[in-house]
């Protein structure tokens, strides 16, 4: 019925990034769904034919001290609780975005990022013009990602990124999942050095991302940023660091300053029935706005100018909910930038959508009490209030 056309993404190569910190402390596990107490078992990967292999390929590659990675590898415990967070369940959860949207969509986040939003308006509106990334988006993120901070991750990134690299569970992706974590403890372990960081002392998620925005090491290498003027960064206590380093890394992957993130469509059966014939579940925008038209689609937008976005691509965003009917939206090229972040339809419109409440209630707040001009940034009305919807990640 389509024919697809999917353009590429244009990515920038990233400078080499000052001296890092991380996350050093113990904190508390993000309080969703099912938690599990740290299983590990000691020393599993001393005298490891594999780990050896690695460690012989970062002291040819990095200049490493062979004998100092094997006494570090040898205090690295098998993560149990990783293994068992990142396997699949034999009986998959049912997707639902009503549930998943009230999850992040709550009062706590909404009213933590309004608090977050006014401590660091300043450095949200330098980022917006610097970047070209609205205030409302990065305050999304970091409200998905960690509440603003308040849950960063409580594993130590050196147990899970080996666990991951060399005992990922046997699954469908393993292969391909086991290379992604291998490049990002070498990243890792490269990032640590030069950053002058005991490897063994920074705490994470469970997958090892770390900081106020769940940076994996290889983002951080390639996208944190010094963004307080201390000529260092540090993704766990820098506010300021994290809101430049989202700031950033969207723009490196192609953010577009004063472009819509999705279009709302017609609840008419035609356009359902195109929206569903066309949800193939690919996040790259490939559809051209024209075809979806000519094929019946009607776009809720009064104010989009349908001539001029004829060619735009876009791609369907299918958001089911048991017992419900399936809604769906249009996302343009900035949706596609949010999946960067994290690959999930699902994650990437509860940033928006949160993003979004959080602009709300500020505006809503300034207009109460007398004050001018709202939470958002100069010009930053480059997102269609997309109607709030819920669910488990997609």
């Amino acid at each position: 019925m389509f024919m697809a056309t999917s353009p590429a993404v244009a990515q920038s190569a990233a400078k080499k990034p000052p001296v890092l910190i991380a996350q050093s402390q113990p904190q508390s596990a993000v309080p969703q769904g099912q938690t599990f107490e740290e299983e590990i078992i000691p020393q599993r990967y001393a005298n490891n034919a594999n780990v050896d292999a690695f460690i012989n390929d970062m002291v040819a590659r990095y200049d490493f001290d062979e004998a100092a990675l094997h006494a570090l590898f040898a205090g690295v415990s098998y993560s149990a609780t990783a293994v068992k967070l990142v396997t699949p369940s034999p009986s998959p959860t049912v997707k639902n975005w009503r549930v998943y949207q009230s999850r992040f969509l709550d009062p706590v986040r909404i009213n933590a990022g309004v608090r977050f939003w006014r401590e660091n308006q300043a450095t949200l509106q330098r980022a917006y013009e610097e970047f070209g990334v609205p205030p409302e988006v990065i305050v999304g993120i970091i409200g998905v990602e960690t509440i603003y901070g308040r849950y960063m991750g409580n594993f130590r990134v050196l147990d899970a990124l080996t666990t991951l690299t060399f005992d990922y569970p046997n699954t469908v992706n393993r292969t391909d999942r086991q290379a992604t974590f291998r490049k990002n403890l070498a990243d890792y372990l490269v990032w640590t050095r030069d950053a002058q960081i005991d490897p063994s002392t920074v705490l994470g998620s469970y997958t090892g991302a770390i900081g106020i925005p769940q940076f994996l090491p290889s983002s951080i290498v390639q996208y944190a940023v010094n963004y307080d003027g201390n000529k260092r960064i540090d993704l766990r206590t820098s506010p300021a660091d994290a809101i430049g380093s989202v700031a950033n890394y969207l723009r490196q992957n192609g953010w577009e300053n004063g472009r819509p993130v999705v279009w709302r469509i017609g609840s008419d059966a035609g356009s359902l029935g195109v929206a569903q014939a066309a949800a193939d579940g690919q996040p790259e925008p490939h559809w051209p706005l024209s075809q979806l038209l000519r094929a019946g689609l009607l776009l809720n937008e009064p104010g989009v100018d349908i001539a001029a976005e004829a060619g735009t691509p876009v791609t369907v965003v299918d958001l089911p909910s048991p017992g419900r009917g399936t809604e769906f939206k249009l996302g343009l090229k900035n949706f596609y930038v949010l999946t960067r972040y994290n690959r999930s339809f699902f994650y990437a419109l509860a940033v928006y959508q949160l993003g979004q409440k959080v602009k709300a209630q500020m505006e809503a707040s300034d207009a109460a009490n007398g004050v001018n001009g709202g939470g958002g940034a100069n010009g930053s009305n480059d997102v269609n209030g997309a109607a709030p919807s819920s669910g488990n990640s997609q």
